[in-house]
């Protein structure tokens, strides 16, 4: 009967270990799941909607080959659609039984500029666009591993003139578990283990259950040794039997154990197991921002650096070759009117040094705007390491339209000491301020009106009780300024002529992106003015220890008097209406606009 357990007990140790093996084998199902993407429409561009990406859970592989070579690139959903809006193309949505559609999509926006209208009718390339989160090229065939939401969406292209690829198949990896397989091993190995339990003792119970034996023979007589010396080189050495059946039952008892470290080595993958740990419980969070009209931030962290390591890269190359066509693709406003000076002031003057780069990284803080239209505006503050120590420059970028790059608007040096409000994240973005917001403690298109006063008049001014004295270097440092040239010129000029300051609202549009208070960082220009006239028809103004206004103006002296205008980039942190904190100046710079003959 025991050996009939023990027989037994090896069946079911196969049956389960068999069973086990054929779930992680014969009952394994496939890893992926490739679908091919039919397209009969011969457009420039394709749109994979992200339905079809998520259509199946997991990473997604796309893949796509052309002989025009290859283009991909994937963005938010509205975006890419805003990009091909002015375009025929082909889309390529998730229909309701899980099928693959296609559709011909005809234009339905007209380009906002003269060139990129042109563009558009000749085929605009879609690489180095600022929308796209990432973008992949080959001359032959793409192969992006890929984890996108529903939100995000994938445009093919060749290089925006020839047709679009049309070899498109995306692959998910398939998930596959075999909780059961690991257990079903596990327990086969160990009724193994029984089954050979029992055939020992079967076989140790057979033995002691034998009959009486016989008698054992008489002794035998007594003979001569045996020359073992002799018999050995006669017959050989005889191998000892005892020693041979202890081997025997070594290799008997490593067996099992070397079938069962197998199994469960086999099964040891995390999947092979059921998973009995405790279900996490999500936990709720305060939110940020609480509305149901908040919109997605205009670009991701990523995104931001991405756009503003190419502003200063393509600025950089502007300054080295003093470019202003190159300059005005990535600046624009405040930003390109400065540089716009600079470089006719280094081609006429030696010594006039080049305006500081524009700094890429680390970024401290990036700001985006939530919104989905246009047009967009990201704030970004970045820490360098100066000759005179740590230096952080705020700037705001801005993009005009789906097809525009983003350009650098303003830039200034951040105060060392400048306490910044409290802004919200990356990932939620910032609503921008009206400009004649009455929300505010002054609205953004009088902040600049009300600045120039200021440095006009000083404590005298109507306005010098709205702005915070302490955090205000930059008016201390023009009205020290000031005084000093005043002074040196009344030395030498005060009988023969004038000289006179005067500072005024500047032509840029103000920018301002809202706080957690309820405030605002808003960007505005100043112009301050400095005019030399002479006293009377009989003096002449001479220009010749001033090259600067020399090389703008074009002349070496003036009978009318010459005005020079210095433009001013502030940022200012303006608090909600009703507040009792003050307007702060978080950062300025300023830097030669004009000069001209009166």
């Amino acid at each position: 009967m025991r050996f009939v357990w023990a027989v037994a007990a090896f069946v079911l140790a196969a049956v389960l270990i068999g069973a086990g093996i054929a779930q992680r084998t014969v009952f394994h199902g496939p890893s992926t799941q490739t679908a091919e993407i039919a397209l009969t429409d011969d457009t420039r561009y394709t749109l994979v909607d992200g339905s079809v990406l998520t259509e199946l859970p997991g990473t997604q592989t796309l893949r796509v080959a052309g002989d025009d070579g290859v283009f991909v690139a994937y963005g938010r959903t509205a975006d890419v659609s805003a990009w091909l809006s002015d375009q025929s193309y082909t889309a390529v949505t998730a229909g309701d039984e899980g099928t693959l559609d296609s559709s011909l999509v005809e234009p339905t926006a007209t380009a906002v500029a003269d060139e990129t209208a042109a563009d558009a009718a000749a085929g605009r390339n879609p690489a180095g666009s600022d929308l796209w989160l990432a973008q992949y090229q080959d001359d032959g065939a793409v192969s992006v591993p890929l984890q996108l939401p529903d939100t995000m969406s994938v445009l093919i292209a060749a290089d925006g003139t020839a047709p679009a690829p049309a070899e498109v198949s995306v692959t998910w990896d398939i998930s596959q578990t075999t909780p059961w397989a690991g257990p079903l091993m596990l327990l086969g190995g160990l009724v193994l283990v029984g089954g050979i339990v029992l055939y020992l003792l079967a076989i140790r119970h057979a033995r002691r259950s034998r009959g009486p034996r016989r008698k054992a023979p008489p002794p035998l007589p007594v003979t001569q040794p045996i020359d073992l010396a002799v018999e050995q080189g006669d017959k050989g050495v005889i191998t000892a039997g005892p020693s041979s059946r202890r081997s025997s039952r070594k290799a008997f008892v490593a067996l099992p154990a070397l079938v069962i470290g197998s199994l469960l080595f086999a099964g040891c993958s995390a999947d092979a197991w059921p998973d009995l740990g405790p279900t996490p419980t999500p936990t709720g969070s305060a939110a940020v921002v609480d509305s149901d009209d908040q919109q997605a931030p205009a670009v991701t962290e990523a995104q931001a650096r991405t756009i503003l390591a190419r502003i200063s890269e393509t600025v950089a190359q502007a300054d080295s070759a003093s470019d202003i066509t190159l300059a005005a693709t990535r600046l624009s406003g405040a930003a390109l009117a400065e540089r716009t000076t600079n470089y006719a002031l280094r081609a006429a003057v030696a010594d006039v040094p080049a305006l500081p780069a524009i700094p890429a990284e680390p970024t401290q803080i990036i700001l985006p705007q939530a919104v989905d239209e246009w047009p967009r505006t990201v704030l970004t503050v970045v820490q360098t390491q100066g000759d005179a120590g740590s230096e952080s420059t705020i700037m705001l970028m801005t993009q005009n339209d789906p097809w525009a790059p983003y350009t650098l608007s303003y830039s200034a040096a951040l105060g060392g000491s400048v306490e910044m409000p409290d802004l919200a994240p990356a990932y939620i973005g910032a609503s921008q301020v009206p400009p004649d917001t009455s929300f505010l403690a002054i609205a953004p298109d009088d902040l600049s009106a009300a600045y120039a006063d200021v440095l006009n008049n000083g404590a005298n001014s109507t306005y010098a009780g709205l702005f915070d004295e302490q955090s205000d270097l930059f008016s201390q440092g023009v009205a020290a300024d000031r005084q000093k040239r005043l002074d040196a010129f009344n030395q030498t000029a005060a009988s023969t002529g004038t000289l006179e300051f005067a500072a005024q609202p500047g032509s840029q549009t103000p920018l301002a992106l809202a706080t957690l208070e309820s405030g605002a960082i808003v960007a505005v220009t100043v112009n301050e003015v400095d005019t030399v006239k002479p006293a009377n028809e009989d003096v002449v103004i001479k220009l010749d220890g001033n090259p600067t206004v020399q090389a703008l103006t074009g002349v070496s002296e003036s009978a009318t008097g010459v005005s020079s205008t210095f433009a001013d980039q502030l940022f200012f942190y303006v608090p909600a209406q009703g507040s009792t904190e003050k307007v702060r100046l978080l950062g300025f710079s300023s830097n030669i606009l004009e000069a001209k003959v009166l």
